[in-house]
C-alpha cells in the first residue's frame, strides 16, 4: 500500500497529514491500435503518477495522488468503425477541473498538478481560465513530454499513439493486457495540404480517416526494457519537481524568487 494514494487511504490517514501538493491524473478511454487496451492512457498516467509521487514521498514531500479521470476529449474518435470511445467536450472537462479545484481549495490544498496522459486533453487554456478564479496554484504536466528529449535514443520509431513508446510502457507495466502479435503498423495518412502536413496549420484530425488501425507510429520494436528505462527518467524528473513544489511556500512572488533572494 502506498500512503499517498487518496483512494487507498482512510479518513484517519488523510487528516493526520497536511498535504502540500495534490496530483490529479487525466486519462482517456479510446482505441490504441489493435494490440493495446482502451484504458492505455489512464493506466499509464496513473502509473506515472504513482511512481513520481513515491519518488517524492521517499524524499520527504507531502504529496497526495488523486484518482484518475478515465474520460478525455475524444470528439474526433467517435466515427471509428466498431469503436466504443468515451468522450467529453472540452467545456465539460473544464467544468470538472474547476469543480475539483474548488473542492481542494475549500479543504486547504493550494498546489495542484494536472498530470495529463492523453494528447486530446488540451488543458493549458484551463490554467488561464482558473488563474483569476482560485487561490490554488494549478500547473500542467503532460507526462509524455517530460522525457521527450530522450525519445530518439530510447526508441527506433517515433510516433504519437499506440506507438513504440506507448507499447513499451504497456509491456513494462501492464503486459497482460497487450497482444503485440495483433499490432498494426500505425501508418497515418497525409492530408491534401502541405501546410497541415508540416504543422503550419492545425486541425482536429478525424481519426477514422487518419489511420486504419487507430495507431500512429510503428510499435513493433517495443520492449519492456525500453518502457522501464523511460519510466526511470520520468519518475525522477517529475518527482524532483514535486519535491521542490511541496517545499516552496506560496508567498507573494511565487513561483518566482523574491526580490531579496
Amino acid at each position: 500500500m502506498d500512503h499517498f494514494v487518496l483512494a487507498e487511504l482512510s479518513h484517519a490517514d488523510i487528516r493526520a497529514k497536511r498535504w502540500e501538493v495534490a496530483v490529479m491524473p487525466f486519462g482517456a478511454t479510446e482505441p490504441h491500435n489493435l494490440h493495446m487496451p482502451y484504458g492505455t492512457d489512464t493506466f499509464q498516467v496513473e502509473i506515472v503518477g504513482r511512481q513520481a509521487c513515491r519518488w517524492a514521498v521517499e524524499r520527504g514531500a507531502n504529496v497526495l495522488l488523486l484518482p484518475p479521470l478515465p474520460f478525455g476529449v475524444n470528439t474526433n474518435h467517435l466515427r471509428i468503425p466498431g469503436g466504443v470511445t468515451l468522450s467529453l467536450n472540452p467545456s465539460t472537462l473544464l467544468r470538472i477541473v474547476a469543480d475539483l479545484v474548488e473542492s481542494l481549495e475549500q479543504q486547504g490544498i493550494f498546489k495542484l498538478v494536472l498530470l495529463n496522459g492523453h494528447g486530446g486533453n488540451e488543458l493549458k487554456p484551463m490554467l488561464r481560465e482558473l488563474h483569476h478564479r482560485t487561490k490554488v496554484f494549478v500547473c500542467l504536466c503532460d507526462w509524455f513530454r517530460v522525457a521527450a528529449d530522450q525519445y530518439r535514443s530510447l526508441f527506433t520509431h517515433q510516433g504519437e499513439h499506440a506507438d513504440e513508446m506507448e507499447t513499451s510502457m504497456g509491456l513494462a507495466f501492464f503486459p497482460g493486457l497487450l497482444n503485440p502479435a495483433a499490432a498494426g503498423r500505425g501508418e497515418p495518412r497525409l492530408t491534401r495540404f502541405e501546410a497541415i502536413n508540416r504543422g503550419w496549420v492545425s486541425i482536429t484530425r478525424p481519426w477514422h480517416l487518419l489511420t486504419e488501425d487507430t495507431g500512429v507510429g510503428d510499435p513493433r520494436e517495443a520492449t519492456a526494457e525500453k518502457g522501464r528505462r523511460l519510466m526511470a527518467i520520468v519518475e525522477e524528473r517529475l518527482g524532483q519537481f514535486l519535491v521542490e513544489l511541496a517545499g516552496t511556500p506560496l508567498d507573494a512572488t511565487f513561483p518566482y524568487p523574491s526580490k531579496d533572494s
